[in-house]
């Protein structure tokens, strides 16, 4: 059972949710190749060592390929990370990356209902 995240916590993560969208936006061009990526959620751990950044991707058929070409891009994700929050944080959260499939769930359910 995962436990309520404090305040700061809530904070940072909120950060590091907008600073991993916008460097997606202006410098992960290559690394998202024309696919919607979308930093739904991230939870950071209570010592702010680890941030679990989900994303939700659009077309869903081209999740796999995304999230390998963020994993093969995460020192550099993290990299430009830690120039935007090293006055918040000593440390730059270690990135792990999960798929935020809630949209593909939603979709197939208002499918499966028609």
């Amino acid at each position: 059972m995962e436990q309520q995240q404090t305040t700061r916590q809530q904070k940072i993560a909120r950060q590091i949710q907008r600073d991993i969208a916008e460097i997606l936006q202006k410098q992960g061009r290559e690394i998202v190749n024309g696919k919607l990526v979308t930093v739904t959620t991230v939870r950071v751990s209570p010592d702010f060592a680890y941030a679990k950044v989900y994303f939700s991707i659009f077309p869903f058929e081209k999740n796999q390929e995304v999230m390998e070409a963020l994993e093969k891009n995460n020192w550099l994700l993290r990299k430009e990370l830690g120039k935007r929050i090293r006055n918040q944080l000593k440390i730059v959260p270690e990135l792990q990356f999960f798929l935020d499939d809630s949209l593909e769930y939603i979709e197939n359910i208002e499918g499966l209902l028609k």
